[in-house]
């Protein structure tokens, strides 16, 4: 088989992992390949996904057997696997051809998890130590790999994430047989103690080699198995607080694969509209000071498909609303729709000088179709609060629809 044959397969067969971010990455030393502390620059494919990176799989060649996956080992396909210097060499290559900025590498788990996290070991060790290669890499830490060679690929990679694919025990067990919960912990775990070492080493000793310097990160298969919006925030919330995590990714299920274990696949499609809400909510816990508790509920454990998380909780916590925007606090003004981060802090430093009215929040680049109804200048209402709560929904909804609508056709709400 050519490289060219691999390359084709491999790459198709890694289009179903999400998790390749490409910030954080800085890397000193080599001779090619050197980026930028915030990261890879970025380009588009043609169906519009941002990419800077050589994304492939070491190889599609797999001894487990999991229910959702297209390379599992009962899956009848055509197989390709890379050796460590074919996959250096091709990196180089599209380095050189300035196609790339860097490399994920994941694989499928061929043989063993040693075995194939040696392979991988061999392929990064070429790059980094033979050709001097100091670009972005991100690289997947197989589960049950020994915890050696986890700590050898994460001084070569700059990111490395474990994915948790899916979102229980009993989803695992069923779907999953081979991959157990523990497997998948222990090295999200060994991969945070050895960054916070690495960092505490860095500050004694100036030439301690940087491990997965970019952190770490995972991924879950939405809609899969029968799991609740609120048991995926709620599991999101434990992992970034146990394990430090940078980022949670979310991959709606596609079906790849006919069981009666997995949605049927006829007339199924991804819960794409879902992954997009599990994002928006995933975007408040890290940035804006939400819990997993206040988004979601065991009582009300689905996200509203109707109105963005933030939103929905404004509506169901009008009691807390309308906001001074002149007096209230940093994380207070986080809460109102229609002000992200980068606003709250413009608001801060801009009422430092002068009262704010309507026509200065606009200025400042807040979304006031939004906030309008959540607001107060100096105590004025803004005409908008004068709306009945109904209205006000009616009126939320319907800025939602028309950026829903051609995305996700197939709900019948927009149709």
């Amino acid at each position: 088989m050519t490289i060219a044959e691999k390359l084709q397969i491999l790459t198709d067969a890694a289009k179903y992992d999400v998790a390749c971010t490409s910030s954080g990455g800085d890397r000193r030393g080599g001779n090619l390949g050197k980026t930028i502390a915030g990261g890879c620059c970025h380009s588009f494919s043609a169906d519009g996904r941002c990419i800077t990176l050589l994304k492939v799989l070491l190889t599609n060649v797999c001894c487990y057997d999991c229910r959702y996956c297209v390379n599992r080992t009962s899956n009848d396909l055509p197989r390709a696997m890379f050796t460590p210097r074919e996959l250096a060499d091709l990196t180089i290559d599209f380095y050189r051809r300035n196609y790339i900025e860097g490399l994920f590498l994941s694989s499928a788990v061929v043989r063993s998890p040693d075995y194939t996290t040696e392979l991988m070991i061999k392929a990064l060790t070429i790059l980094r130590e033979e050709y001097g290669f100091s670009g972005y890499i991100h690289a997947k830490a197989i589960p049950g790999a020994d915890p050696l060679l986890t700590h050898r690929l994460g001084l070569l990679a700059d990111r490395l994430s474990v994915n948790i694919e899916l979102p229980s025990s009993q989803s695992l067990a069923l779907l999953a047989p081979d991959k157990k919960k523990e497997n998948i912990f222990q090295p999200m775990a060994q991969i945070r103690e050895e960054i916070l070492q690495s960092k505490a080493d860095k500050r004694k000793f100036r030439h301690t080699p940087d491990f997965a310097p970019a952190g770490q990160s995972t991924q879950m298969i939405v809609g899969a198995s029968d799991e609740t919006d609120y048991h995926i925030l709620k599991l999101s919330e434990g992992m970034y607080q146990k394990y430090a995590l940078k980022r949670v990714f979310f991959s709606a299920y596609i079906p790849v694969a006919d069981s009666p274990l997995l949605p049927s696949p006829v007339d199924f499609q991804p819960p794409l509209l879902r992954e997009h809400r599990l994002y928006q909510s995933d975007w408040l816990l890290r940035f804006y000071h939400f819990k997993a508790d206040e988004i979601l509920s065991p009582d009300q454990p689905t996200l509203n498909p109707l109105l963005d998380p933030k939103c929905n909780w404004a509506m169901n916590h009008l009691d807390q609303f309308p906001v001074e925007v002149n007096t209230a606090d940093y994380r207070t003004l986080l809460r109102v729709p229609g002000i992200g981060v980068i606003g709250a802090r413009k608001i801060l430093s801009a009422r430092r000088w002068r009262s704010l009215d309507e026509d200065s929040l606009k200025k400042l680049g807040i979304v006031m179709k939004r906030a309008q109804y959540f607001l107060t200048c100096s105590g004025h209402m803004t005409p908008a609060l004068r709306a009945r709560p109904e209205n006000v929904l009616r009126a939320l909804t319907a800025l939602e629809a028309p950026a829903i609508q051609p995305q996700y056709e197939q709900l019948s709400l927009f149709t």
